[in-house]
């Protein structure tokens, strides 16, 4: 199991990289990460940016080198980061790309709770869905296949598996979608029975009871092996 950080954003990630290439000011860090497009693979509250700075400090991870006034300009601290905060980047970046993590986000979320809506509508939106994710994704293997002739591929490789993902995620769109059209889909005549009637089948219910009773250990299998 993942430990839990002082430190868990993925912004501190990337700002404890930055300053393990070399020190920088806040306003630095934020214009570095907007010029690298960091903003494409973390999800970026710049709002909190100097409050990560000031947790990351605060447990030791980064320390300020000193501060400097140009002009009017308001004072600018340079932080570096710790033999501490090093150790927690690796140790981080290990943990990350070792073990698997389930993603939760909107769209699974909506996944879980879209049987709220009628099939047709459901049908409509994961249309919708699926529209933009090919114009996304044509878009995006367009730019990267432009982008791989001027940069070496270690520098584009999140792009790359961002597409990835989405491409897979538009392939199984497209599964489900055909499923639920096609009526193959298992259950959903109970969905279909639920908005034409209004009313919860007993199955599901039976489910419900099921879950809060405790799943039964599925049956051993003792055939053998043809």
């Amino acid at each position: 199991m993942a430990k839990r950080r002082k430190v868990g954003n993925l912004l501190a990630l990337a700002l404890l990289s930055l300053l393990a290439q070399r020190p920088m000011y806040p306003y630095e860090m934020a214009q570095t990460l907007r010029a690298r497009g960091k903003d494409k693979a973390i999800k970026i509250n710049w709002g909190s940016l100097y409050t990560v700075v000031q947790n990351l400090e605060k447990y030791g991870l980064i320390q300020a080198t000193g501060t400097v006034r140009a002009g009017r300009q308001p004072e600018r601290t340079t932080y570096e980061i710790t033999a501490a905060g090093r150790a927690e980047l690796r140790d981080w970046l290990r943990e990350l790309l070792s073990v698997p993590q389930d993603e939760y986000g909107g769209f699974v979320a909506a996944l879980s709770e879209g049987g709220i809506l009628p099939p047709a509508e459901v049908v409509e939106l994961l249309t919708t869905r699926l529209a933009a994710l090919d114009t996304l994704n044509a878009a995006n293997e367009a730019d990267l296949k432009l982008w791989t002739q001027r940069l070496p591929r270690i520098v584009l490789i999140e792009a790359e598996y961002q597409l990835a993902m989405r491409k897979a995620q538009a392939g199984w769109v497209r599964g489900l979608l055909l499923e639920i059209v096609q009526g193959t889909l298992s259950g959903i005549e109970m969905w279909r029975q639920i908005h034409e009637t209004g009313e919860m089948p007993a199955q599901m219910k039976e489910l419900d009871d099921l879950a809060l009773r405790g799943w039964p250990e599925p049956e051993a299998d003792d055939t053998e092996d043809t």
